[in-house]
């Protein structure tokens, strides 16, 4: 198989329309001016010329401080870093206790249950003996007990007395947690480049460690942070917060510029409350959770719970590093280039606007756009003796050719080298310009017919006359006969298209008729618009056929699927 068949040996490029103008010109250099700006701008702000990977840490906190507290029936505990860090809360978390509700002296035993997680009773066959369910302090023993001057409990086997106490106390008991302090250690990585930082960068050392605060303003890089300061970044009150408790989120970002020239990997804090407290009012407030002490008094088990509320810190590390990269870069200019698309938008749109004259604009999109038609859908064109234009039609099944509206009008462009050769071709001493010949009127003309010669053709497409008003019809003019009919000048059209030509009887007769239908076309139509068939009126067509006949008198008539062509050896009746 050829390539020219299967299309791989073929190169497309797109056509270019150049316009001379000094205006558009400047408009073009000045546009495209502003869209390289912009880029080199976005590509310098956003780093586009970079490669990126992301961060993977490990965080350590140390927490440091004493509080003094005086617990009612208890007295003063001092609470150190062991009694109010409360258990694990997982990775990169840890918990402050900030306020505690102590219940005393619980022993293993028998007592009432505490409402609402108890129902009240009367008997105690309202009582189930070994009942439980998930808000139970104990076992129900099936006793039905007084729990006050008016109510009745179920009894229940568990650790008594039962905690009653439904509130944390105010003000919070360990409000001066405020002044504790955290060391946060983060080491992270960039695997894709290899490079390994810590918020303790080398240059901090133990003497600076011992005396440093994290500042927003005054020192953004030190790693030991006051919860109190932490609280009122977050934009909350330290007092208010640690009553019930709440989660609080410390945000290391680290945004690094790996490149040599300017190479920077600091890390930045923010803080934020993550728990939504206007929600929490009336549901599951704060955070909280219980432990106990385990002590023994003459044998027996006995332990203070402990209901503690806190403020649980998140720490939460984000980051990327970015680092050149010659194909990021490559990437980045490619995906811009179809900017430059806007700079041609702009101007198309300017040259379609009252800028520019009609006839400029028009001259511009004749060039610029190439109109193809739907195959499916004829379109044909029609040139009248008495209007220089062509007018371009659709063709009809129903209306007469001559009767359907133009969809558009072009001027008639003239063919002056065929005018000037068929001219060279007539016989010499012979005059153009002659008397009209007469040519009778035939009877019965159709209503659409106005030059009086027309036929009946049954095909609405082939119904054209070649007058848009009375007048005399074309083929009566003198230079019709020599130029359409003419066969010395047909014969040399043929020979001069095919040199070679031999034409056998039955052939030269059909081959003269074709031929006076193309000289009829390039006289009358010159150079058709693109993608439509010229149509020689009925008239003109019955004076062709006249001259040059058929032999059998069938004719196939106007042909919309090819173009009409004579061949030697094979001709196509029309």
């Amino acid at each position: 198989m050829s390539c020219k068949l299967i299309n791989i040996c073929e190169y497309e490029t797109n056509k270019l329309v150049r316009i001379k103008s000094v205006r558009l010109g400047s408009l073009k250099w000045t546009l495209n001016g502003v869209i390289l700006l912009f880029i080199c701008i976005m590509m310098l702000w956003n780093k586009e010329y970079q490669e990126y990977d992301f961060v993977v840490s490990s965080v350590t906190t140390k927490v440091k401080g004493v509080a003094l507290t005086n617990l009612p029936g208890v007295g003063n505990i001092v609470w150190d870093v062991v009694d109010y860090s409360g258990p694990s809360q997982g990775k990169n978390s840890f918990f402050v206790v900030t306020n505690v509700a102590i219940t005393n002296d619980q022993k293993q035993g028998k007592c009432p249950e505490v409402p609402p997680y108890g129902e009240l009773c009367r008997t105690d066959t309202n009582c189930e003996k070994g009942f439980s369910d998930q808000h139970s302090h104990g076992v129900q023993t099936g006793a039905c007990v007084k729990f006050d001057v008016t109510r009745k409990t179920c009894e229940v086997f568990a650790w008594c007395p039962i905690e009653t106490k439904p509130k944390p106390p105010r003000p919070a008991l360990l409000a001066s947690a405020e002044n504790f302090t955290v060391l946060i250690k983060n080491d992270i990585r960039f695997p894709a480049f290899n490079f390994i930082r810590r918020n303790i960068l080398p240059w901090m050392d133990s003497t600076y460690l011992k005396g440093c605060r994290f500042n927003k303003y005054r020192d953004p890089l030190c790693p030991i942070f006051r919860l109190g300061d932490i609280i009122q970044e977050a934009k909350e009150n330290f007092s208010q917060m640690a009553v019930e408790g709440g989660v609080i989120g410390i945000q290391i970002n680290w945004d690094c510029n790996l490149d040599g020239f300017s190479q920077n990997c600091l890390p930045k804090y923010s803080f934020r409350r993550l728990d939504e407290k206007e929600g929490n009012r009336t549901l599951y407030p704060g955070l909280n959770f219980r432990f106990a002490r385990y002590h023994r008094e003459n044998g027996i088990e006995v332990r203070t719970l402990y209901k503690a509320f806190g403020i649980r810190f998140d720490v939460m590390v984000f980051g990327k590093a970015g680092k050149f990269s010659i194909i990021q870069l490559i990437i980045y200019i490619g995906s811009t280039l179809s900017y430059y698309a806007l700079t041609t938008i702009i101007i198309d749109w300017l040259i379609g606007t009252s800028c520019y004259s009609r006839e400029a604009r028009q001259d511009y999109s004749e060039k610029k756009v190439e109109s193809v038609r739907d195959r499916q859908q004829c379109i044909l064109c029609v040139s009248f003796v008495d209007d220089d234009n062509i007018r371009v039609v659709k063709r009809s099944h129903k209306k007469s050719l001559q009767d359907v509206k133009p969809i558009s009008i072009h001027q008639s462009q003239e063919d002056e080298m065929h005018l000037r050769a068929m001219v060279g071709t007539l016989q010499p001493g012979s005059s153009v310009v002659k008397q009209p010949q007469q040519v009778p009127h035939r009877p019965g003309c159709p209503s659409w017919c106005l030059c009086g010669c027309c036929g009946s053709p049954s095909l609405p497409a082939e119904q054209l006359c070649c007058r848009r008003s009375r007048g005399r019809c074309i083929t009566t003019s003198p230079l019709f006969e020599q130029l359409v009919l003419g066969e010395t000048l047909l014969e040399a059209v043929l020979l001069y298209r095919e040199p070679l030509c031999e034409w056998g009887p039955e052939d030269r007769t059909p081959a003269l008729r074709h031929c006076a239908y193309r000289q009829y076309i390039t006289w009358r139509f010159g150079s058709p618009p693109k993608e439509t068939r010229p149509v020689i009126p009925s008239c003109s067509v019955l004076r062709i056929r006249g001259v040059y006949p058929s032999s059998d008198g069938q004719y196939s008539g106007l042909l919309t699927t090819k173009t009409v062509t004579v061949r030697s050896g094979h001709i196509t009746k029309l």
